[in-house]
């Protein structure tokens, strides 16, 4: 039986979401085809190939626990939230992917009881790999090393927000941020932006946008091992297995 221990999972993690990006940029490399789902985004090749190889690979790494993945659902193959399962974005930023600027990763998370425990998110056009697990600690490989993440204190000179690159509303991201002090704005794709908090390289993700389960599980577990959070504008913290897998508006922070 595969151990379930935090530390033993993550590590089991690492040789299947590296195999994941190796088919997503196998693909990247060529004149892949765009075809539209039925909610009208993009989908490619490289969507279906990653999940194709994660979804069987999570089996048998924890047998019995269900999978929900972003084409999987969008199949209309959807199973049932139980205490313990995994969230799967195989392509996250699909719009990255398209438009060639590297800001896409691949995405897994382990929900318990609604709190994403575990998460790896691999960026493989730039080699960044962050891992995090709850009780274990966060971390990044790049260039072949690996070490430890946190987040950072707020910087004297003001925070460095990150904003999505694809989505966003500028009018209302300005308003949330009014009596802010912010020395820089920063436009990056996909669940990076979490991970970028997460690593100390920027302080505050706010997202006033829909986002789905998949898109932030990985990231919001990556920064919670960091110290970080994820919280409703309510303050509450974000929650998995919601009716429908969908997120209100949050706020990612390494704030505290």
């Amino acid at each position: 039986m595969p151990s379930s221990a935090p530390a033993d999972l993550l590590e089991g993690l690492v040789p299947l979401i590296r195999a994941a990006g190796e088919l997503v940029m196998a693909v990247y490399r060529t004149d892949f085809d765009v075809r539209g789902k039925d909610d009208a985004s993009p989908v490619t090749a490289a969507d279906e190939r990653a999940e194709a190889l994660i979804l069987p690979a999570l089996e048998a790494l924890l047998p019995g626990v269900p999978v929900i993945a972003e084409e999987a659902v969008a199949a209309g193959r959807v199973p049932a939230v139980a205490a313990r399962f995994w969230l799967v974005d195989p392509l996250d930023g699909t719009k990255e992917f398209i438009s060639r600027n590297g800001e896409f990763t691949v995405n897994i998370a382990l929900v318990e009881h609604g709190v994403p425990v575990l998460g790896a998110v691999l960026a493989p056009a730039i080699d960044r790999l962050f891992l995090g697990a709850a009780g274990h600690g966060a971390f990044v490989e790049e260039g072949g090393r690996r070490r430890p993440i946190r987040c950072r204190a707020a910087p004297a000179e003001g925070l460095t927000v990150v904003a999505s690159r694809s989505h966003g509303d500028t009018a209302a991201l300005d308003a949330f941020l009014a009596g802010r002090k912010v020395a820089a704005l920063r436009n990056a794709g996909s669940s990076l932006k979490l991970c970028l908090i997460a690593s100390g390289e920027a302080d505050l993700y706010p997202r006033l946008g829909r986002t789905m389960e998949w898109d932030i599980a990985a990231g919001h577990a990556v920064l919670a091992a960091a110290g970080g959070t994820v919280r409703t504008l309510a303050g509450e913290p974000l929650r998995y297995g919601k009716p429908g897998l969908d997120n209100p508006h949050f706020v990612a922070s390494g704030l505290g």
